[in-house]
């Protein structure tokens, strides 16, 4: 790849090798301008808000929409209770506080809940056990998996009982020819990706907390990921799966067929529904082939437009090969930089590209992906890059996308927000929340999948501020309401979003949600206080 750019970009892409296998250039006589906030593909006045929205936020001194709400009427555990537990399940009925203390708080340490009873089933049989017997004794249960989530979807709220899938994580069967894996749903995410791997074959989905997440959670919440501009989301590719319903029933949809038109397709009302309806205890999933060839590019732009239009070229000319396309911006960069010490690959520009291809022929995939960069730079779409094709250097220009993350928990208390949007729209709502929000936040960040219109808008502040909230909420509701947007594009709803998706979803949608729980769940046992709002009853 690196002699192929060599030989052919323009003479004023100045190159400078980093690595036999990588390489960067810049057109070095570009000034940084600032950040490009009145790009002709957005909006340049105030936003004037009609949304025909519920009055969702209280006053000044009520209750956050996002809060807990009372503690419904479920029965408390009783020693009956833990014995016919530890009957069924000796030895995986844990009780110590010790031991039951990360399962009780969320990954972003941001909801607690108070359970004293964690139970680990390790199959389908035992969950149904559990399931029908809390069922009867109204014994509200906390489905957990890798226990990942960033909206209080996978902790209890109270003293719900927290039933993990961590030791229900047997791969059943993989078929080599069809590419179709059916495993149990406690499988971490990256434990399923070095198997498949091994038989030339990966996973279809890829997390920044692959180390960690259930594939059963990644379904429950239809997360999205990397991935999803090559091959889709979960409720493409999952062909099956097996629940247990809250009386113990187990319904088994473990099919492992591509085509199925026969009758409803049932799978699709437990993917994304957040262990409300069901707890998921396996799945089928199709996986495609492991890619032969595998670049990485990481690119600086000057204007969020001129990143966009890179895109539309990145689509055309690379096609088939394209399956990733990440951005982040500088203030993303400077976190990474301050809190993690991960030095910028390139030159300081106002935003940076991911971009990976994945195909069978590295020869073909390296002229395509020279003549897309030859292109972009000519066209002046793009002032700096190094490209990566081993493993090792892949991994590190990966790393500047994933573990932002990470480096904003670096950086004070965090409101985080999952927004879907018309892609021309993504990066307008962050610099509409900078001047809203002014020296009020610490950070104002913006990064995400522009492939599938996905921003990941995260606001820090030295602690807490009930204040700051105040002046990011309804606002960012709000304003993608007014773009017809989703206020949750992969992380779900669970605990802090649950009053909010009227944003998103006509009220006679939320109500037909209402009563499918009420049929599968009518003593809502299942993570109750999550997903759906609280003036369903």
């Amino acid at each position: 790849m690196a002699g192929i750019l060599q030989r052919t970009l323009k003479p004023r892409a100045a190159f400078r090798h980093l690595s036999p296998h990588s390489t960067s250039f810049s057109t070095a006589t570009v000034g940084h301008s600032p950040v490009d906030r009145r790009s002709p593909f957005l909006p340049t006045t105030s936003l004037q808000f009609g949304v025909c929205c519920r009055k969702l936020h209280a006053g000044a001194d009520g209750p956050s929409p996002a809060a807990a709400p009372e503690r419904l009427p479920f029965s408390r555990v009783t020693p009956e209770d833990l014995a016919f537990f530890r009957k069924i399940l000796p030895g995986r009925t844990i009780t110590d506080p010790d031991l039951l203390e990360s399962s009780n708080v969320d990954w972003l340490k941001s909801v607690r809940g108070s359970s004293e009873v964690l139970l680990r089933p390790q199959t389908t049989e035992e969950v149904s056990q559990i399931l029908k017997y809390c069922n009867s004794r109204s014994l509200a249960v906390n489905p957990q998996g890798g226990n990942t989530g960033l909206v209080g979807g996978s902790v209890p709220v109270y003293d719900e009982i927290i039933l993990s899938t961590a030791l229900m994580n047997n791969i059943l069967t993989f078929d080599s020819i069809s590419g179709i894996l059916t495993c149990q749903a406690g499988c971490v995410l990256e434990n399923l990706s070095l198997y498949l791997e091994e038989r030339d074959y990966i996973m279809p989905l890829d997390l920044g907390a692959k180390g960690s997440c259930h594939i059963g959670g990644n379904v429950a919440t239809n997360a999205g990921g990397l991935r999803l501009l090559r091959y889709g989301s979960l409720r493409g590719t999952v062909l099956g799966l097996e629940a247990v319903l809250a009386d113990g029933q187990v319904l088994d949809c473990l099919a492992k067929l591509r085509k199925d038109n026969t009758g409803y397709d049932l799978k699709q009302l437990f993917i994304g529904s957040e262990g409300t309806l069901g707890v998921i205890t396996a799945v089928s999933i199709l996986c495609p082939r492991k890619p032969k060839s595998v670049n990485v590019v990481f690119l600086g732009c000057e204007t969020f437009e001129q990143l966009l239009k890179t895109f539309q070229l990145c689509k055309g000319m690379l096609g088939e090969i394209l399956s990733a396309y990440e951005f982040l911006d500088s203030e993303c960069m400077r976190l990474l930089n301050t809190h993690l010490k991960l030095p910028n690959p390139i030159s300081d520009c106002p935003f940076y590209v991911v971009i990976e291809t994945s195909g069978s022929d590295p020869t073909h995939d390296g002229e395509k992906l020279h003549n897309f960069l030859d292109e972009a730079m000519t066209s002046s779409l793009v002032t700096d890059g190094t490209v990566a094709t081993e493993d090792s250097k892949i991994k590190a220009l990966w790393s500047m996308r994933e573990r932002v993350t990470e480096a904003l928990t670096h950086d004070g208390f965090t409101y985080k927000y999952d927004i879907s949007l018309p892609v021309e729209r993504i990066y307008q709502l962050v610099t509409d929340m900078r001047e809203h929000l002014g020296d009020r936040a610490k950070s104002v960040v913006g990064y995400g999948h522009v492939g599938d219109g996905n921003l990941h808008l995260n606001v820090t502040s030295p602690t807490k501020d009930p204040a700051l909230l105040a002046a990011i909420e309804p606002f960012v509701y709000e304003w993608t309401a007014s773009c017809h947007g989703s206020i949750s594009a992969e992380h779900g709803l669970g605990l802090k979003k649950r009053n909010y998706i009227y944003y998103s979803k006509p009220s006679q949608a939320v109500a037909l949600m209402g009563n499918i729980k009420a049929m599968l769940d009518p003593k809502g046992i299942l993570n109750p206080y999550k997903t759906l709002p609280d003036d369903l009853k």
